[in-house]
C-alpha cells in the first residue's frame, strides 16, 4: 500500500490542514481501530468522545462539528466525502480486466466496440450492439440485440441486458443483475392466463449503479427508465413502466410495482413494497418494511405497512404496544359497572 504525506492528502481533499504536513500515513481506518500511522475521520457527532482515544496519526473532521483534535487534522466541508477521497488515494479502483477481446467472447459482426473496451471470457454480444469507449463487460455477460452502452461502465460477471436497451455513462452493473427482462403482464381469458408481449425497453441513464441480483423488467409499451444518479442496493425488483427520479437510493429486496413514479433524491429502505400506478414526490423518505398503497407528496417521511405518515405511524404504534394494559384496565372497569347495576 503506498504512503502518503499529511500534507499531500490535505491537498488532494481540499482540506485545511492543521499540523505537522510530513506526517506519512499509511492507511484509512475506522476511528475505533486505527493505529498509528493510519488516518480516520469524524463527521457524526456521537463519536466526538473517539477524539480522545483514537490511535490514529491523523483525523479528517467535519466543519460543522466545531472541534479541534489534539492529533493533527485535516478540517473539510464534509469529513464522510473527504475520507472517501483519502481511501481511494490508497485504494484506487481496480483494472479487473484489461482491453481487448477474450477469444471464447461471441460477438456478432454488427457490432459496434469503442476505443478500449475490455469484453470478458464467454461474453455474448447480439447484433447491432454498440459498446462505448472504455466499457468493460467481464465473463459471462450476456448482450442481447440492439442493445446500446456508454462510455465507462462495468459490467461484473453474470450481468444480462436484453434486447433493445439503452444503458448511459459510468453505469455499474453488478453480479447477477437482469436488465430487461419480461414485466409481469397477463390478461385473464377464459380460466387461463395469456400473456402480453413486452415490447418496451430499459433506458438507464448516467452515474446508475445497480447491485447483485437486481431485475428491472422492460415496459409492456415505451420504456422503463431510470434517471441519473440512482443507486439500487442488491435483490431489487423494478416493474415494467416504472421512473426512477434522479439521485434516489433504494435499499435491498425493495419492490417496486409497475408504472409507478419515484421522484428525485428519495430515499427508500429495505423490504419497502410500492402498489402500482401511484407517484411518490421528490425528497421523499420511507422506512423499511413500509408498505406503500398511495401516492406520497414531496418531502413527507412515511413508515409501516400500511406506510403513514412517520409520526402518525409512531402515536399509533405506542397505542397498540399499550394494548395489553389497555385490555385489562378496560376488564377492570366493565367489573366495577357490572357491581354499580347491580347495587342499582
Amino acid at each position: 500500500m503506498p504512503v502518503f504525506k499529511l500534507g499531500e492528502i490535505a491537498r488532494k481533499i481540499g482540506g485545511e490542514l492543521h499540523g505537522d504536513a510530513d506526517i506519512e500515513i499509511s492507511s484509512p481506518a475506522e476511528i475505533h481501530k486505527a493505529t498509528p500511522g493510519s488516518i480516520t475521520f469524524l463527521a457524526n457527532p456521537k463519536y466526538k468522545d473517539s477524539l480522545a482515544t483514537t490511535a490514529a496519526s491523523a483525523i479528517i473532521v467535519d466543519s460543522k462539528l466545531n472541534v479541534s483534535p489534539e492529533i493533527p487534522y485535516i478540517k473539510t466541508v464534509d469529513a464522510y466525502f473527504g475520507f472517501l477521497q483519502a481511501f481511494l488515494l490508497f485504494h484506487p479502483p481496480a483494472q479487473l480486466i484489461e482491453p481487448g477481446i477474450h477469444e471464447t467472447a461471441v460477438v456478432a459482426d454488427s457490432v459496434t466496440l469503442g476505443e478500449d473496451v475490455a469484453i470478458g471470457a464467454n461474453v455474448y454480444l447480439g447484433n447491432n450492439v454498440k459498446i462505448g469507449d472504455r466499457t468493460r463487460i467481464l465473463p459471462n455477460c450476456v448482450i442481447l440485440d440492439g442493445t446500446v452502452i456508454g462510455d465507462d461502465c462495468l459490467l461484473y460477471p453474470l450481468a444480462s441486458v436484453r434486447e433493445n436497451c439503452e444503458i448511459g455513462n459510468r453505469v455499474i452493473i453488478h453480479n447477477g443483475a437482469v436488465i430487461g427482462s419480461d414485466g409481469f403482464g397477463f390478461a385473464p381469458y377464459e380460466g387461463r392466463f395469456h400473456k402480453i408481449p413486452q415490447v418496451g425497453r430499459v433506458v438507464i441513464e448516467d452515474d446508475v449503479e445497480i447491485g447483485a441480483n437486481v431485475t428491472i423488467d422492460r415496459a409492456t409499451m415505451g420504456e422503463t427508465r431510470i434517471k441519473s444518479g440512482v443507486k439500487l442496493d442488491n435483490l431489487i425488483q423494478i416493474a415494467h413502466n416504472v421512473t426512477v427520479g434522479e439521485h434516489t437510493v433504494m435499499a435491498a429486496q425493495a419492490g417496486i410495482s409497475g408504472s409507478t413514479e419515484i421522484g428525485r433524491y428519495c430515499m427508500i429502505g429495505g423490504q419497502v413494497g410500492t402498489v402500482g400506478h401511484i407517484r411518490i414526490g421528490d425528497q421523499v423518505n420511507i422506512g423499511a418494511q413500509s408498505g406503500v398503497a398511495k401516492s406520497i407528496d414531496d418531502k413527507q417521511i412515511y413508515f409501516g405497512s400500511p406506510a403513514r405518515p412517520i409520526m402518525k405511524t409512531k402515536r399509533i404504534e405506542a397505542v397498540v404496544n399499550n394494548l395489553p394494559e389497555l385490555s385489562k384496565r378496560v376488564r377492570a372497569l366493565e367489573k366495577e359497572l357490572e357491581k354499580l347495576r347491580s347495587k342499582e
